[in-house]
């Protein structure tokens, strides 16, 4: 069994959770699909946690940490330029090994024997799209990224956890009982965020794959910690603080 987690935004207090719900189910095998930091308190701390994942993939927010944020609006570029601070502040092998660490993350993934891909955005850009619960509604664009695909994609981006169909269906997990088993379609699913979900529900999100089944989870954190520790920092917008409570 593997677990999924991705969009951890510098969260310890939701990082340390999710992992010991995962560990707790007794599953070894953890892959991130990035954006480790950006947004939160505690880019370090999660660039360390991370490190003795399986797997880490380059998310938006990290490569902007290593380079200029593009795109990005006024408090998620502060809050990078927050992020790339103390990330230079830091002295000796661990801080060397942090930066190592992001600059070596790779894009994409492939498990060429089960046909799956993982991502941060999407098959067609790695990196930076987004692929919203109202895009089956455009059916051009999906079916130029499903033509991507083999089998399944595993992305996240967006924070919003759900399953496309190749039929532009997105199946809500709240809707399918928590679980999917994967059929003969194909699909892109989405594991939704650890450090802040905007799917209303301010528990952490992640995905296990067992065989062919898919189960998601939620996971209660300590957000009011986060929350006290994000208005101490005056680079970090209260707002990046304050959707935690109401998970949006």
């Amino acid at each position: 069994m593997r677990a999924l987690i991705s969009d951890i935004h510098g969260n310890l207090e939701a990082l340390t959770a999710v992992l010991a719900d995962i560990r707790s189910k007794g599953i070894k095998e953890i892959y991130c699909l990035g954006d480790v930091v950006g947004y939160g308190p505690n880019p370090a701390e999660c660039i360390d946690l991370v490190m003795d994942l399986d797997l880490c993939l380059l998310g938006n927010h990290d490569q902007a940490a290593l380079f200029d944020p593009e795109g990005f609006n006024a408090a998620a570029e502060r809050s990078i330029f927050w992020t790339r601070s103390v990330l230079e502040k830091g002295r000796g092998p661990d801080a060397e090994r942090r930066w190592d660490y992001l600059g070596e993350l790779s894009r994409r993934h492939r498990d060429d024997a089960r046909r799956i891909m993982f991502v941060h955005g999407s098959a067609r850009n790695p990196l930076n799209e987004y692929v919203f619960p109202d895009d089956i509604y455009n059916q051009v664009k999906m079916e130029k990224i499903f033509a991507l695909i083999d089998r399944v994609c595993f992305q996240g981006h967006t924070h919003i956890p759900g399953i496309f169909t190749d039929s532009m269906e997105f199946l809500v997990p709240e809707e399918i009982n928590f679980r999917h088993t994967l059929g003969g379609a194909k699909y892109m699913i989405n594991v939704g965020s650890v450090g802040q979900p905007r799917n209303n529900d301010p528990r952490s999100s992640y995905v296990t794959l067992d065989g062919d089944e898919v189960c998601f989870y939620r996971v209660e954190y300590d957000f009011e910690k986060t929350i006290e520790k994000i208005y101490a920092i005056p680079e970090l917008d209260n707002f990046l603080a304050d959707r935690l409570r109401d998970g949006r």
